[in-house]
C-alpha cells in the first residue's frame, strides 16, 4: 500500500516539473536558437566592415572544419599524383599534376581550400546584401566569382598563368552558382496548382477542415467551383456528412454576405 502511494506521489511530482527539465534537448535547442537570434541582431547593428569580417571569419572556420574532415578521407591521394623520381616531365604535365595534388590534398590543404571558398563567398554575399538590400542571382554569382578566383590563386590549380586561370575559375564558379540559385528558386516556389486553391485552403483552415484539401484537389474542385458546390459534389470526393454541412453553410453565409453588401450599394 505504502509502495503504491509513493509511486503515485512520484508521478505527480514529475508531472509538475517544468517542461524544460523534462526535455533537456528541447531546452538546449531553445537556448541555442535564442543565442543565434541575439547574435544576428547584434551583427545587424554593426558597420558593414565589422559584419563582413565576422561573417567571413565564421564561414571560413566552418569551411576549414569541413575541408579538414574531407582531407582525412583523401589523405593518401596526393601520393598517387606524385611524379616518378628523376622523371623528365614537360611544364604542362607538371602543372596538371600540381592541379591534381591541390584538389586532392591532405587535411591542411583541404582546410585551406574550403576556408577560402566558404569565407570569401559569405563575405562578398554579406557586403552585397547590405549594399543592395537583397540577395538575388546577381549577388550570388558575384560572390561565387570572387570565391572561385581566390581559390584558384591560393590553391594553385591554374598553373603558371595565374591571372587567366583565376578569371576562368571565377567564371566557372559563377555560372554553376547561378544555375543552382535558379534551380533553388524554382523548387522553392509553390506548385502552380496551389494558386488555384487559395480560397479553398483559406476556407478549410477557418473551418478546421484542412485535412480535406487533398479531396478537393483530387476532385478538381478549385476556387472557381466554390460557388457551385453542393452536397452531391462533396460526397463524390469522399467528404463526410459533418464537414459537408460546415462547408455548405460557410459558402451560403459568404453568398448572403456578398448580396447584403451589394444591396447596400
Amino acid at each position: 500500500m505504502e509502495k503504491g502511494k509513493n509511486q503515485k506521489m512520484m508521478a505527480l511530482s514529475l508531472k509538475g516539473l517544468p517542461q524544460q527539465i523534462q526535455n533537456p534537448i528541447d531546452q538546449i535547442q531553445t537556448r541555442y536558437k535564442h543565442l543565434e537570434n541575439g547574435f544576428k541582431l547584434w551583427l545587424s547593428k554593426q558597420s558593414i566592415a565589422v559584419e563582413a569580417a565576422v561573417v567571413t571569419t565564421t564561414s571560413a572556420a566552418q569551411g576549414a572544419a569541413i575541408g579538414a574532415f574531407m582531407g582525412t578521407l583523401t589523405g593518401d591521394t596526393p601520393a598517387a599524383f606524385a611524379p616518378p623520381p628523376n622523371a623528365a616531365l614537360n611544364p604542362q604535365a607538371m602543372a596538371s599534376l600540381k592541379q591534381a595534388q591541390a584538389l586532392a590534398g591532405g587535411p591542411l590543404i583541404q582546410a585551406r581550400n574550403f576556408a577560402v571558398m566558404t569565407g570569401v563567398n559569405a563575405g562578398i554575399t554579406c557586403v552585397l546584401k547590405r549594399l543592395r538590400g537583397k540577395e538575388d542571382v546577381q549577388s550570388s554569382m558575384a560572390a561565387a566569382f570572387g570565391s572561385g578566383a581566390l581559390f584558384s590563386l591560393v590553391s594553385g590549380v591554374g598553373g603558371p598563368n595565374q591571372a587567366t586561370n583565376a578569371l576562368t575559375s571565377g567564371l566557372f564558379f559563377a555560372l554553376v552558382q547561378g544555375g543552382l540559385f535558379q534551380i533553388g528558386q524554382k523548387f522553392s516556389q509553390p506548385p502552380a496548382e496551389d494558386t488555384h486553391y487559395a480560397k479553398t485552403r483559406n476556407m478549410l483552415n477557418n473551418l478546421g477542415l484542412q485535412n480535406y484539401e487533398k479531396n478537393f484537389k483530387k476532385g478538381l474542385l478549385s476556387d472557381n467551383t466554390l460557388p457551385l458546390l453542393n452536397d452531391s459534389a462533396l460526397r463524390d470526393v469522399k467528404i463526410p456528412p459533418g464537414p459537408r454541412l460546415l462547408i455548405l453553410d460557410h459558402i451560403q453565409r459568404e453568398h448572403d454576405l456578398r448580396e447584403k453588401h451589394g444591396s447596400r450599394r
